[in-house]
């Protein structure tokens, strides 16, 4: 007997090559207009509408009108989970684009993962954050410690109230570049909108890739390796 939610719909959506182009320009935590999604995917301004207007009915996008334009970002971040799930497995199996662009080695460095930070400089963070015992490992799953509480309160992060929110407080997300985990959930959320809030990290327009202005790298990597996190731990 068949039990459970039905995904093969939801998984035939996300599988369809021109959503899934959409879906993964969304994936850098921006509101696009329909204009920009259909040339992200290549198709036609109906032809996209019509693939959007699929993907709001069943709960993947949410759309915004300011004026003419109609404004699409992914409805939450369980779908920004299930996507960035999907990518190593895609990964894994060979379906890479055949010819890299120029920027995939700074994509692979630092990107946006919908709202938190992903690449080569979130999985260090992670595994620093895990060093210096403010998060744990328990049962697969990462929690926060005493320690980490505190540290993250004196960083002006209110976890209680993160706690309080409907989503997971820390969450594993499995990089696709770097084949190990960075940190998502609402503290991963916290913590890009921190060190965005500072001017350490900026979006590069039109695509998921963070710069860093001078300086700024440093700086997130003290923010995390200093002599609070010493003494946190």
């Amino acid at each position: 007997m068949r039990e459970g939610p039905d995904i093969s719909i939801i998984a035939a959506l996300i599988g369809n090559p021109a959503s899934a182009a959409m879906l993964m320009a969304l994936m850098g935590g921006l509101a696009l207009t329909t204009t920009e999604l259909a040339t992200e995917a290549g198709i036609t301004l109906a032809t996209a509408s019509g693939h959007l207007s699929k993907l709001k009915r069943h709960g993947l996008v949410a759309v915004e009108h300011q004026g003419r334009h109609r404004y699409v970002r992914l409805a939450d971040a369980d779908v920004s989970v299930a996507i960035e799930a999907l990518c190593p497995l895609a990964a894994r199996a060979g379906h890479m684009r055949t010819r890299p662009g120029p920027r995939d080695p700074e994509l692979r460095h630092a990107r946006s993962c919908y709202d938190h930070l992903a690449g080569e400089l979130a999985v260090a963070m992670l595994a620093r954050l895990l060093d210096a015992a403010l998060l744990a490992r328990h049962a697969g799953e990462l929690r926060i410690t005493p320690g980490g509480r505190d540290f993250f309160a004196r960083r002006g992060i209110d976890v209680a109230a993160l706690e309080r929110a409907r989503r997971p407080l820390c969450r594993a997300c499995l990089d696709w570049s770097e084949r190990r985990h960075h940190l998502g959930g609402a503290l991963g959320a916290a913590i890009f909108a921190c060190v965005e809030e500072r001017g350490w990290v900026m979006r590069d327009a039109g695509t998921r890739i963070l710069r860093f202005p001078v300086g700024g790298e440093a700086k997130i990597s003290g923010w995390i390796t200093g002599k609070a996190v010493r003494r946190a731990a």
